[in-house]
């Protein structure tokens, strides 16, 4: 479980988040979701410790986050950002054996069970014909794929993933997501798109103006009484094959 309490962040004089808690729950998937500048990825790195809050704190299964050494950490959590470092001159496969770092000591090398697992994280998320290629020649949803397989091979019990569909095709966004839900793991996923986050979290943190506007499960959340203020657009809720799903439309069309 991963607990934030009265977390804040500025960028200058500008608060991007300001006294946030969350909660992101054992065996659930928890999306963050809100517009653009709302504080979506700046929350997410709180929760991870790329950025530290002046204010209230982080904990990870009831640790505090700056009281876990890196390689605990590293134990612990997994993530998945945006920047890709795809200027190194590593392989795919080398890329994904990163991720078995934090279960080495210090002079110890990698086994066979190392490679196999890594192996078999890059078949998990359909990128096993690409082991031998150079990592900065991928596509940007190819290296998507295999950052991913990095932090799958890491094995950590808490998975937080930044825009993980950012760059990959209708295709791969579903079997991504769907691969992340079945895993079993305390995960924290940044979206954008929302029809995804209804399908594949089980609850969500919708955010604005710098603090948390709901939270709670799927159903509760995407109310679009409270997306519209938001947003700023028209939204209609269905239900599609026992799903929720959202249809959009400019305000002024919901008035003629």
């Amino acid at each position: 479980m991963i607990q934030a309490s009265g977390v804040s962040w500025r960028y200058g004089a500008h608060p991007v988040i300001d006294g946030v808690g969350v909660t992101a729950l054992p065996g659930r998937v928890l999306g963050l979701i809100g517009p653009n500048g709302s504080g979506k990825t700046t929350l997410l790195r709180l929760l991870h410790g790329a950025l530290r809050s002046p204010s209230g704190q982080v904990t990870v299964d009831g640790r505090p986050l700056p009281s876990l050494s890196p390689r605990e950490a590293a134990l612990r959590m997994a993530v998945v950002v945006q920047e890709n470092g795809g200027e190194t001159a590593l392989t795919v496969a080398e890329m994904v054996l990163l991720g078995r770092g934090p279960h080495l000591s210090a002079f110890q090398r990698l086994g066979s069970a190392d490679h196999e697992i890594a192996a078999h994280c890059l078949a998990r998320v359909g990128a096993a014909h690409l082991g031998p290629r150079p990592f900065s020649g991928l596509s940007g949803g190819e290296r998507q794929r295999v950052l991913i397989a990095r932090a799958l091979a890491q094995q950590a019990t808490h998975l937080l993933l930044d825009e993980p569909t950012n760059h990959l095709d209708i295709r791969y966004q579903h079997e991504v997501l769907g691969l992340v839900r079945g895993l079993g793991t305390c995960s924290v996923v940044v979206l954008h798109d929302l029809n995804l986050a209804a399908r594949y979290c089980d609850d969500l943190v919708l955010l604005g103006d710098g603090g948390v506007v709901a939270a709670g499960p799927v159903g509760e959340v995407l109310d679009p009484l409270l997306l519209e203020p938001v947003y700023g657009i028209g939204i209609k809720r269905l239900e599609v094959d026992g799903f929720l799903h959202l249809l959009f439309h400019p305000r002024q069309e919901a008035t003629t």
